[in-house]
């Protein structure tokens, strides 16, 4: 006779039970500490009497000196604790541009186009092909006008055109939400990575809009898909240093100069993934619109680790079989972020976590030092510090690691999932549709916490933390205006095409 098994820890109620006692007791040590002392306290209060009390209030000399000297060292350190503050920052509104229908590229428009334009390669159309079944792209993802010719005509002015339609797009409907006018910019800063002509895009914007002379204007490239986060943690330095300003920020990547007409295959994976988009976001740090706006900052993290440039979403790996060709992720987050992640994490995490997980956490760190460097690091639970997460939108494989690693359910990375079905990856801008498709499903309370973690080249981690000022309504309007109902979707494992 066998003997009975032991019991799944992981999965059973008695151990679910005394982690959240753990939790409760951690979390909640200062309150349960003082409670007998203020019991206690009472008691001894009561049993004295008013009299008595009285008595030993009497027998106490008050210094008319002491009491003033007092008074002006508690003025004194409080206004230099709320001088040396940091200026709070609110993300008063953003937009996100929706493509038109014209741009629509289904998948059976996008490998006939790969098979006439790379007619001599039929490998590398399959290839195309094996990448677009497991991408969790969807039939509705956009491409701009000049990528749809046969040949494509990626030239300067068509690219010119492509940053005019989606930047302006987005700012016109960010003035339209906020009621804010051209001349009230304080900073601006573009962002986009691979599309950096002269004049810049940033003097295109303040050319179209004529804004100030005295207009605070930075053009960031080169940055990658993380891009968007290094543009809010610039913001947010320049309006620490400039009180009663806004900064508004503008998110994108051009697709048309940068699409792939060879047959190197690393190469012709983003032409399977990267679709237009763009995003405009207004910053303040005006106590004025902390009434209005969305959200407030709560932390930035910015990790960059290495030197080469690996993109995580273009790993590929051909078996023998040459006719198998497919994605190959490493299982192992840490090797595919490097040292980025890791240390984002672990930045972040003392920041946003309750005591309970940073204690855990803390006695994991020790004992791999100390003990065995072998033991199974311990990731902390980040479900206890956020309500909502915005993974950037990079890849299919991507979200699907960090789910697994942070220990996401399937409704965390929802809005991960659907805007990549729904507009690809958008690079920078991703984030931003993702926290619009959590708005647009009604689901941001006051109070709620997201985390937005962007990756990009280099390899560069960074994260945001924002607090919802107000429950949002849900919207009327946005890229998910006409198909949020249908959200969300299943996605298979392979669409075969």
């Amino acid at each position: 006779m066998s003997p009975p098994k032991m019991p799944d820890l992981s999965t059973s109620t008695k151990h679910k039970y005394v982690k959240l006692g753990y939790q409760y007791l951690v979390n909640n040590f200062l309150t349960l500490l003082l409670i007998p002392i203020l019991a206690y306290t009472a008691l001894e209060l009561f049993r004295m009497g008013p009299e008595e009390i009285l008595n030993h209030l009497n027998s106490l000399n008050f210094n008319l000196l002491h009491i003033l000297c007092s008074s002006f060292l508690i003025i004194f350190v409080s206004t230099v604790y709320f001088m040396s503050k940091p200026r709070t920052i609110y993300l008063v509104d953003y937009s996100c541009f929706k493509p038109p229908v014209t741009c629509r590229v289904p998948f059976a428009t996008f490998m006939e186009h790969s098979r006439l334009n790379l007619i001599d390669s039929p490998k590398s159309v399959e290839f195309q092909m094996r990448i677009l079944e497991r991408s969790g792209l969807g039939e509705e993802t956009c491409l701009p006008p000049a990528i749809h010719y046969i040949p494509p005509t990626p030239t300067m002015d068509a690219a010119r055109s492509e940053a005019e339609l989606v930047i302006f797009t987005a700012m016109d409907d960010l003035f339209k939400k906020t009621g804010l006018k051209p001349k009230d910019i304080d900073i601006l800063i573009v962002n986009c990575s691979l599309f950096s002509p002269t004049p810049s895009l940033s003097a295109m914007i303040i050319n179209k809009y004529k804004l100030r002379s005295n207009i605070k204007s930075l053009n960031l490239s080169g940055m990658g898909c993380s891009a968007s986060l290094i543009s809010v943690d610039v913001a947010r330095d320049l309006l620490q240093v400039h009180p009663n300003s806004n900064a508004v920020i503008v998110s994108t990547e051009i697709i048309t100069p940068n699409y792939y007409q060879g047959k190197e295959r690393a190469m012709l994976l983003p032409n399977c993934l990267f679709r237009m988009g763009a995003a405009a976001i207004l910053l303040s740090n005006r106590r004025s619109d902390r009434w209005r706006a969305k959200y407030k900052l709560c932390h930035l993290v910015r990790t960059h680790r290495g030197a080469e440039d690996k993109s995580y979403y273009c790993v590929y790996q051909q078996e023998d079989d040459e006719s198998h060709v497919g994605i190959n992720l490493n299982k192992d987050l840490m090797a595919i972020a490097g040292e980025a992640l890791k240390s984002n994490i672990t930045t972040i995490g003392p920041l946003v976590l309750p005591a309970s997980e940073q204690l855990l956490f803390l006695t994991s760190l020790i004992g791999r030092k100390i003990y065995n460097a072998k033991w199974k690091p311990y990731i902390p639970d980040f479900k206890m510090a956020f309500e909502h997460f915005c993974i950037h939108a990079g890849g299919r494989a991507v979200i699907d690691e960090l789910q697994k690693n942070l220990q996401l359910s399937a409704e965390h990375v929802e809005a991960s999932r659907m805007t990549l079905h729904r507009f690809g990856n958008t690079s920078s801008s991703s984030l931003w549709y993702e926290l619009s498709y959590i708005e647009a499903k009604g689901k941001m309370k006051r109070g709620d916490r997201v985390w937005q973690i962007a990756f990009g080249s280099g390899f560069k981690c960074n994260s945001a933390v924002w607090k919802s000022n107000r429950t949002i309504k849900t919207p009327t309007e946005g890229p998910w205006s006409d198909c949020i109902d249908r959200y969300p979707v299943f996605i298979p494992e392979v669409v075969k095409l």
